[in-house]
């Protein structure tokens, strides 16, 4: 009688040779759920004592006399011995991609773990990437159970379906790219188990008190959360989509949906009904959780179009709709539940699996679901702590930038977990002013902004500097020059520091960076978009120097990467160790695509086959669309995207976000500018004057800011609002902003890159009014088609 003990899931990768290996671990696996027979490739291979086996109810432990024992495994052995001969050459034959066909018949006992049917068939890939029976009925048995860091067999690149593996790029030597690969759930226990007291996450209760959630908490709350969607009908490989403002419910409901065997799916606050439609119905999604009743109404409008939807949960307030439960009924619901089928889920979660689905921003259109596997998450995570020089239980950070984006999941989610580093929340209005209050009072060692908060900043310390008179004016303004060119010096390799930027730190930069609640900053990170150099040397000036990081979706999030000891001002850093950067189709100029290729490279888009091979080729090299140069010490520097490149009447080739950012430069009374020029004679420019922000919606006011208010005024016009200007219109004004656009073209490279025309536009770009995309991205294509009569007057005769 056979010793019937559970296959566990190994790294498997095999070879022809080893196909009977295989096939002998699905036939134990059989015979462990309650079958007796099995035909492969129509050969027999049966037990015949088996129907007689006492199996235990946990397929793992079975008395079996000595002697049985021994005389099974000899005649098991021998079995597979003939079998092997008669079939060695077979095997050898089969091709990579041609399907083995099986026959399973029940066991006849009833044992519990058998299935209610008669007779059902299965097909198995390959034999060296054998991995699960599915039956043509509902069960699934599957003989990789030793989850979650387990990595099943795969030589697939890339791949589209939701249930799809793919190869891991570990590299064979050591360093970075060799680090072994570990799942989300492994990742969040490790650091549970080694920092159990640890804080993990801060917020601010009702009562405005800050509260703290140590790692061992974390854990236990997202099992918790875990449970309930498992008992609520989440089933594997379908999505949990989550809309809302940064909080602990978001990370509990992101995580909780990764455990559980789901996909953790965010989703932008701006999205209205069609767009959350599109999330919801692309990954399938039995869950969604919602923040409060405004999240709520946009789901419930389109409640009635997705056939998978189980449950909503709303984690802010109290539902006032039936049927949407709240998050203190979703954590009664789990903690109400025992471990088993979780435990169960996390058996079968593979570390080169897709774990989380991120929504592209849909600037150039209808947005794709990037899948993104555990090792993605965690090996990024990884490479970029290591790359920073992050401290283990040491470091914080504040989350406020919208979790459905990738650079806040993985600086706000996965790094602190990798690190035991402390998440902090902001309050909900954080862009809309109070991210500065919340600094000064948490005071974190790590800040990451996208250019438009850095470019606040910027705007409300130049305010308070204008203000400034006198010898602090005069001591400040010799500090900044001190500063700026110690920064120039690190930059070029000289880290020696002067007697003079010692003392104006000591005296003046402290008490700048203590006044933004970044005195104890070490990392100060622009992402999403592409920063000015002028913001940069003025932060540098003030001992705040901000470096670039540089990826997208479908890497991860980071690809290359700056630090203060490591950047040159003009470019977005160099790749982490690990990853690797080349240019496609170079041009005389050394200009090309910018490619990347590593373990933080995507794993499809689900559902578009055509566009994921679009996005990666048969290297595993990713096209991000980019196009830049690469330097000899490997720093990267962007140029353009191709999409978004003009090509005159003339065919000229115009990258417009460089000749934007030059005109910003020239003047900062502009907030936006879009270049326009596309299969046209000449180039011009729409531009957006400065406004305050209604705090409320996030969308521009009609008002000035006092900056431009000032400005005007010393161009002898009294003006309080952006219709005061155009109404007249105010000649001086007009006057200064061509003059600047003058000085715009002296940079130009050609005549073609010369601005010929202007237009003040009536109001400012934001997300709510559509201009702007979730991370503050221009949506040119929406601009052009609001302002078409402006831009065709440009160009009547």
């Amino acid at each position: 009688m056979l010793p019937v003990n559970k296959p566990r899931a190994r790294r498997i990768y095999g070879s022809l040779g080893e196909a009977w290996e295989n096939m002998a671990a699905v036939q134990d696996a059989v015979i462990t759920n309650g079958y007796d027979e099995v035909k492969i490739n129509g050969h027999d291979y049966e037990d015949i004592d088996s129907q007689e086996d006492d199996v235990q109810e946990d397929n793992d432990k079975q008395e079996i006399n000595g002697k049985q024992e021994e005389n099974g495994k000899q005649e098991e052995n021998g079995k597979r011995e003939e079998y092997g001969k008669q079939e060695e050459n077979e095997f050898e034959k089969i091709p990579q991609k041609e399907p083995l066909s099986a026959k399973i018949i029940p066991h006849k006992g009833g044992l519990k773990s058998a299935p209610s049917f008669e007779e059902k068939s299965v097909s198995i890939s390959t034999p060296e990437v054998t991995t699960s029976i599915k039956f043509s009925g509902d069960e699934e048995v599957s003989i990789f159970e030793d989850g979650p860091d387990q990595i099943l067999p795969s030589e697939a690149l890339w791949t589209s379906e939701a249930d799809g593996r793919v190869r891991l790029q570990v590299a064979e030597t050591s360093g970075v790219a060799a680090q072994p690969p570990i799942s989300v759930p492994g990742l969040l226990h490790r650091t549970a188990t080694r920092y159990p007291n640890h804080q993990a996450l801060q917020f601010k209760d009702a009562d405005g008190s800050w509260t703290a959630i140590t790692f061992k908490e974390y854990e236990e709350n997202v099992r918790t959360v875990a449970k309930a969607f498992i008992q609520l009908g989440l089933q594997k490989y379908h999505g949990v989509c989550i809309i809302g403002f940064n909080s602990p419910e978001w990370f509990y409901a992101d995580l909780g949906a990764i455990y559980a065997g789901g996909f953790a799916v965010g989703m932008y606050t701006t999205n209205n009904p069609d767009a959350c439609y599109h999330c919801l119905h692309t990954s399938e999604a039995n869950i969604c959780v919602v923040e409060d009743d405004k999240q709520l109404q946009k789901i419930l409008k389109i409640r009635d179009q997705l056939p998978h939807l189980r449950a909503i949960i709303q984690y802010s307030g109290t539902p006032s709709n039936p049927g949407v439960m709240s998050w203190t009924e979703l954590m009664e619901l789990g903690k109400n539940q025992d471990d088993t089928q979780l435990n169960a889920a996390l058996k079968k979660i593979a570390i080169n699996e897709c774990c989380t689905l991120v929504f592209t921003s849909g600037t150039e259109g209808l947005s794709k679901a990037v899948m993104l596997s555990h090792d993605n998450l965690t090996w990024d995570s990884y490479a970029v702590s290591k790359y920073l020089q992050l401290e283990e239980a040491s470091d914080s950070i504040v989350s406020y930038l919208p979790l459905s984006h990738i650079a806040a999941q993985l600086a706000d989610i996965y790094i602190p977990i990798f690190i035991a580093a402390k998440t902090i929340f902001a309050d909900s209005d954080a862009l809309k002013g109070s991210l500065v209050k919340t600094l000064g009072e948490v005071r974190p060692t790590v800040f990451l902004g996208v250019p438009r908060v850095w470019e606040k900043i910027n705007e409300r310390m130049m305010s308070i500097g204008a203000q400034t008179t006198g010898l602090k004016k005069m001591i400040a303004s010799w500090g900044k020059a001190c500063c700026l060119n110690h920064h120039i010096n690190v930059m070029n390799g000289n880290t020696s520091e002067s007697y003079r930027y010692r003392f104006y730190r000591w005296l003046v930069f402290s008490r700048v960076k203590a006044a933004l609640g970044l005195d104890r900053c070490k990392i100060f990170l622009s992402a999403a978009a592409p920063i000015s150099t002028d913001i940069k040397k003025y932060f540098m000036s003030l001992d705040i120097p901000v470096t670039d990081a540089f990826g997208m979706s479908e890497s991860t999030g980071a690809h290359t990467m700056s630090k203060p000891d490591d950047f040159q001002i003009d470019s977005i850093g160099r790749a982490i160790d690990g990853a690797e950067t080349k240019l496609d189709n170079v041009d005389k100029d050394g200009q090309g695509e910018i490619c990347m290729k590593g373990r933080h490279v995507f794993m499809g888009y689900l559902k578009e086959p055509g566009k994921t091979e679009k996005a990666m080729d048969s290297e595993g090299w990713l096209h991000s669309g980019d196009v830049g140069t690469l330097d000899s010490k490997g720093y990267l520097r962007i140029t353009g995207r191709i999409k978004e490149l003009l090509i005159t009447a003339g065919g000229e080739n115009i990258p417009p976000v460089i000749i934007e950012h030059v005109v910003k430069q020239e003047l900062p009374c502009i907030s936006n500018a879009q270049l326009i020029g596309d299969r046209r004679k000449f180039l011009s420019i729409l531009l957006t004057l400065k406004t305050e922000m209604d705090l409320e919606s996030g969308a521009p006011k009609d008002e000035l800011t006092p900056e431009v208010k000032t400005w005007c005024k010393s161009l002898g016009c009294e003006v309080n609002t952006v219709t005061d200007v155009l109404q007249g219109p105010k000649k001086e004004i007009l006057d200064a902003i061509q003059a600047g656009i003058d000085r715009a073209n002296t940079q130009a490279v050609s005549n073609a890159q010369r601005i010929q025309k202007f237009a003040i536009l009536p109001a400012d770009f934001s997300v709510p009014t559509g201009e702007l995309g979730p991370t503050l991205k221009l949506k040119r294509n929406v601009v052009y088609e609001k302002y078409a009569d402006i831009i065709e007057n440009f160009y009547k005769e």
